[in-house]
This record gives structure tokens, sequence and C-alpha cells, in this order.
């Protein structure tokens, strides 16, 4: 697993140390990325002194306190809170994951650092740009595609058909495998990627689906598909246990089943 602690801005300075809260006595420290294109464009990091008492559970709670309390110019992505939407990903203490199930119980002690996701631009603080994300996604054509007649009712599948698809349909388009995927940071305008792949497998081995062999051949690229060298890294960041690196190789081997 490859420990992050920086988003691609090479050098980011010391920004503002917020004093500590008058009588509190749990507290802990937020060093967390800014990042403003109106202040000039120059990254820094923040210090925070948090009051845990009164500041939740999650790592998103804690941003939400900050914002309401301390800092209101602080920007960063949520929505859902339930771990569904995936808007609040981010780096947190070196990992990417989504903050809204992140317990700062879960992290080692010391000063919590918090960053955007790496290999990304930065609209703001911790909001990554994920505009090449959600296209590359789009260009995997993640719905299903027929040739012949619709049905009156719906499209019929067996229970073991449908199994097939658990521990892929569940992705929440958050980022957080992509952007941990080294292969992405280097050829992230070329190679798909582990989110928009695992993505792609799963509309491969749908039986209801008529366009595999359109699929494979969107695919059959130096780039699109075979940069992923199973380094790992996006299966270990997950919020939601998946395993795009085994979707990945599963891909490979249909390449490979139809030209045998």
């Amino acid at each position: 697993m490859v420990q992050l602690t920086l988003p691609q801005n090479s050098k980011v300075k010391k920004g503002k140390t917020w004093p500590k809260p008058q009588g509190a006595t749990n507290l802990r420290s937020f060093r967390i990325y800014r990042y403003s294109p109106e202040e000039g464009g120059n990254p820094r990091w923040d210090t925070y002194w948090v009051d845990m008492d009164r500041a939740g559970t999650m790592i998103l709670d804690v941003l939400i306190y900050i914002k309401n309390n301390i800092d209101p110019t602080l920007a960063f992505r949520r929505s859902c809170r339930e771990g569904v939407c995936g808007s609040c990903a981010m780096n947190i203490a070196g990992r990417n994951t989504i903050a809204c199930t992140k317990g700062f119980e879960e992290l080692p002690s010391g000063e919590v650092v918090i960053a955007p996701l790496p290999s990304q631009p930065v609209v703001k603080d911790l909001i990554p740009d994920l505009t090449n994300f959600y296209a590359q996604h789009a260009y995997v054509q993640p719905f299903l595609q027929t040739a012949t007649p619709t049905p009156e009712k719906e499209w019929r599948q067996s229970a073991e058909d449908r199994a097939k698809l658990d521990g892929l349909y569940e992705c929440i388009l958050c980022a957080s495998c992509s952007t941990s995927c080294p292969s992405y940071w280097w050829n992230g305008d070329k190679y798909l990627g582990p989110a928009a792949l695992l993505q792609a497998y799963r509309w491969l081995i749908d039986s209801r689906d008529e366009a595999t062999g359109e699929r494979l051949d969107a695919l059959e690229d130096p780039f699109k598909l075979y940069r992923c060298h199973t380094i790992m890294n996006c299966a270990q960041v997950c919020p939601k246990g998946l395993n795009p690196a085994q979707a990945i190789a599963k891909i490979k081997h249909m390449m490979v089943e139809r030209v045998a």
C-alpha cells in the first residue's frame, strides 16, 4: 500500500494555526490542505484544534464542526453522510477514503492530515476536479445494451447470473481507488483506472447485455486496460470493500479467451 501525505502540488507552505478552544480537555489537531484560486492559487496547510467531545465521531463530522464553528471558508464536498454518494472522498492520514464513514478513533494518535484526492486538479481546498474521472466512467458505457427486441415486462436473469454482479454494482464512484493507483497518477489521461474498469466488467458479465464484443473492442488498447500492474492499492482503499484489480484481471482473461 502506497501511503500518501501530499496531493500533486509539490510545495505547500505552512499556513495558519487556529487557537485551541478554551476549556476543552479532549483536543486533537487536524492539518488540512487549503487552496483557493481567489487567493492566488498558493496552497498551504492550516492547523485546527478541535474539541472532540463536541465534534462527533466521523471525520466528516469534524470537518463540518470546523466549518460551522472555526473557519467558514473551508471547502469540501458532502451529501448523503451514509457512505452511498461518494462525494466526501479525500485523503485522510495518508489513505484515500470517504470522510463520512471514517471514524477518527480508527486513526493513529497525533495530528491528522487531510488532503484532497491525489493526482487530480484541485478546485478548492478538499474539492478535486473529477471531470476526467467521470468521462472515463462514461466511456465504458455503463448501461444495458441489447439487440433483441425489448421484452414486454423486463429483462429476466437467473439468480446465479445475478450473483455474478455482487461486488461490482456497489461502486459509489468516490474515486478513492483510481486516485490511489500509481499507474493512474502517471497515465490518468490514457489509462481508464480501477473504478471505470470495475464498471466495465460489471456490464461485460451481465447475462442480459449483448454488446460484449464491442465492449472488449473498446478496451483493447495498450493504455486503457493494460496499465494495471496489480499493485492492489485500489482494493485496499475501497470504502465498500470491492476489488477492482480482480475485475481488471478477469477482463484481461476475457481478452485472451476471445483470441484463443
